[in-house]
């Protein structure tokens, strides 16, 4: 059977394992696997704007040997101009993989459905497991471990932590949300990373309090207010998360050596300020390289080279 990567959720803690241990062989060794996907051709379709799930994806399949080819939003139009179906099962006849970066989760649910290659969510609305995988793996790196870990992420309950709670609940670290009323992760991902989260030993804490969410935190990460399509909430998003921007008040209240983190594009002077975006402590950089170390472990584990 083919496989997917659609939610952090559908893997097991295992399968993270080996997707982690392979990038460290990726990062350590990159000609070792210059031709390991040679032949091999993966479709990007973007129904939103990109820098790094792009560029990462487009590198990292070069880097491995193949092509990629990248679909703008006016090209496929998925849905509108053609159903999602049906451009499933046309691109299945060309290419060994496609990445969708897209609103509507329904969208990359459908697509796997579908199509008879590998589908990778480069993000929608509910998820972005790359993203999650990537960072979890700079985690790891940073500290050898990441049992007994706490992550502390502070904002908007998003997709960006939707996929963190899953991945942190998998490999048994800690997590800690601040974020304001209203504005929490979506209840059913609370309660299933919390029920995997009962079988690997960690804690997940919803909290409404920034300050009492970073206290003792090994790792502060954010993520912007207002994100892709909510472009109309921004100005009040603003307001509602003026006490919710990771800075030096929340830094004092982690651990020492914290790592601080965010996925990227950043607003500085908002939800993270330039002294933590630019602390020693920061990984964010190394966050965005490691997208790409991970996304060539993915892309060799689902096309099933050896």
């Amino acid at each position: 059977m083919k496989k997917d990567l659609v939610s952090i959720k559908d893997l097991s803690a295992k399968e993270i394992e080996e997707l982690f241990a392979l990038t460290d062989k990726l990062k350590k060794n990159k000609a070792k696997f210059n031709s390991v996907l040679a032949g091999k051709t993966l479709a990007l379709i973007f129904q939103k704007p990109s820098n790094r799930t792009r560029v990462s994806f487009s590198v990292g399949m070069y880097q491995l040997g193949g092509n990629a080819i990248y679909l703008a939003p006016n090209e496929i139009n998925l849905g509108v101009r053609e159903s999602v179906e049906d451009v499933a099962k046309t691109l299945s006849r060309y290419v060994d993989a496609i990445v969708l970066r897209t609103f509507a989760h329904k969208n990359v649910e459908d697509l796997a459905k579908f199509a008879k290659v590998a589908v990778i969510n480069g993000l929608s609305d509910f998820s972005h497991p790359c993203q999650g995988l990537a960072d979890v793996y700079t985690v790891k790196e940073k500290f050898k471990k990441l049992k007994g870990l706490t992550l502390t992420y502070v904002g908007d309950g998003n997709n960006v932590c939707h996929s963190l709670l899953f991945a942190c609940a998998k490999v048994g670290m800690n997590m800690n949300v601040g974020c304001p009323k209203g504005y929490e992760p979506d209840k059913k991902a609370v309660e299933d990373s919390k029920a995997i989260a009962r079988d690997s030993g960690a804690s997940i804490k919803i909290l409404n309090d920034p300050f009492e969410a970073s206290r003792a935190a090994d790792v502060l990460y954010t993520d912007v207010w207002a994100s892709m399509g909510q472009e109309e909430e921004a100005a009040e998003r603003k307001r509602i998360f003026k006490d919710y921007q990771l800075n030096i008040d929340l830094i004092k209240l982690a651990k020492k050596n914290c790592l601080i983190m965010h996925c990227l594009p950043a607003h500085r002077g908002e939800e993270i300020s330039d002294e933590a975006m630019d602390s020693p402590n920061s990984v964010v950089f190394d966050q965005a390289e490691n997208r790409m170390h991970v996304q060539k472990a993915i892309l060799i584990k689902l096309l099933g080279e050896k």
